[in-house]
């Protein structure tokens, strides 16, 4: 199934390189545009642009009026944002048909929240956005989590763990692996912290926690189908 497309535009080349590697990690498409004017030219190029990230303030052609340009032929969502929080600003964002308005600086993980909420309400969530396996419900968009149909409350950090296990099903994951994927720019630590965070996912997912297994001296596998005592 083909990935949702997102045209993430800024004129800071690293900031779009931050938005764009998140994006890329949630499964996400991206195409970048370095102004408005070339924004707009691939909007028409491109075909199935499911959203836009737009900064505001850029070069030849400000994010307003990109808005404008797109808002005549089509109703793509569209996230606005910009280094000012500015009540007149965010008002002119939503006459204009903005979706969602976020001010700089802002985490990049609930940046791909407000995408994945955003796309979900246009109806635009993709089916692959739900893991399923041995009985465990993932709901990447919605965020939540359900064991044999009866939801279970995690922390952001134990879902996004839980989400990791099950998207690498059966493969052995060494610590490192782990924390560079699930905690990637936000943590410096030792990656002993992941042990931890195993043991409180486990102990919620009851019966269903024997799934994670330890590998000792590496790390842990995801295994429903193997042998369900841990290592």
């Amino acid at each position: 199934m083909e990935k949702l497309k997102i045209l993430v535009v800024d004129d800071e080349s690293r900031m779009r390189k931050l938005v764009r590697d998140f994006l890329e990690k949630a499964d996400y498409q991206v195409i970048e545009a370095e102004n408005g004017e070339r924004a707009v030219d691939i909007f028409f190029e491109e075909k199935e642009i499911a959203l836009i990230l737009l900064d505001v303030m850029m070069p030849k052609m400000d994010g307003w009026q990109v808005c404008r340009e797109i808002r005549q032929y089509s109703k793509v969502p569209i996230i606005m944002l910009t280094a000012r929080a500015d009540e007149r600003d965010e008002l002119m964002g939503f006459n204009l048909g903005v979706d969602e308005y976020i001010s700089k600086p802002f985490s990049p993980k609930i940046l791909v929240a407000r995408v994945n909420a955003v796309l979900r309400r246009a109806g635009k969530a993709d089916a692959a956005d739900v893991l399923e396996v041995g009985g465990i419900k993932v709901d990447k968009t919605a965020h939540q989590v359900f064991i044999d149909g009866e939801p279970i409350e995690l922390s952001f950090k134990e879902f996004e763990l839980l989400q990791y296990f099950v998207e690498n099903v059966g493969i052995a994951l060494s610590r490192e692996k782990i924390l560079n994927a699930v905690w990637n720019y936000d943590y410096y630590g030792d990656a002993r912290t992941i042990d931890t965070h195993v043991k409180k996912l486990r102990s919620k997912m009851g019966s269903k926690g024997e799934y994670i297994r330890t590998i000792w001296g590496m790390g842990y596998k995801f295994d429903p189908n193997g042998d369900t005592k841990k290592a």
